[in-house]
């Protein structure tokens, strides 16, 4: 329980949220297990809750039109894993969700959430700070597979989620860079022996 407890003060971290709000929103939140390649949500389902990853590593992706598996993001250990657009929209979703490890999970109906949101003013100025930040980011990411080099890309993720260099596949850490695991092969060789760090 302390653990729980520990985990979700990280992630709804704000300000405005009291000790007796977060002891609300963690009763809602109920744990869950997923083995490696167990799937949180598939292409197709409605998903009715978002889970708070608390240790192990998840990825999203989508299925391009030539049947190819393209990751769309990591979720990491202290991370909403969430997949927004169906989620708020009530759609059918056109990604799915996969544990690429063994994961332990906090898991909280949608419904639940709305209606504490309406109800803890804390929790809804939480929840407009982290949607600004996670479209402030989808932004830079956007821009940043135009205007950058896939070295600066995967150097760019080793800083930030570096569990996600140890534990993903090769490939798939290419298709989240936008590129083939043989390019991807090629820069990691590079990058050991500095002779891209030496061109910078």
């Amino acid at each position: 329980m302390i653990e729980k407890l520990k985990i979700l003060q990280h992630v709804y971290a704000h300000p405005l949220l009291t000790e007796d709000d977060l002891l609300i929103i963690s009763s809602l939140h109920k744990k869950m297990a997923y083995k490696k390649g167990d799937f949180y949500l598939k292409k197709g389902e409605k998903p009715g809750s978002y889970l708070i990853l608390q240790s192990g590593l998840m990825r999203s992706f989508v299925v391009d039109y030539e049947g190819n598996e393209i990751t769309t993001h990591f979720f990491t250990e202290r991370e909403v894993v969430i997949e927004v657009l169906s989620l708020f929209k009530r759609n059918h979703s056109q990604e799915s969700i996969q544990a690429l490890t063994n994961c332990i999970c906090w898991e909280i109906d949608f419904e639940a959430f709305e209606e504490l949101f309406h109800t803890i003013p804390g929790l809804s100025e939480w929840g407009r700070a982290w949607f600004s930040e996670e479209l402030s980011q989808f932004k830079q990411r956007s821009v940043e597979m135009i205007t950058q080099r896939a070295a600066e890309r995967y150097m760019k993720l080793i800083r930030e989620k570096p569990q996600v260099i140890r534990q993903a596949p090769l490939k798939q850490i290419a298709t989240y860079l936008g590129i083939t695991d043989t390019s991807l092969s090629r820069i990691r060789k590079e990058l050991s022996k500095g002779s891209f760090l030496a061109t910078r």
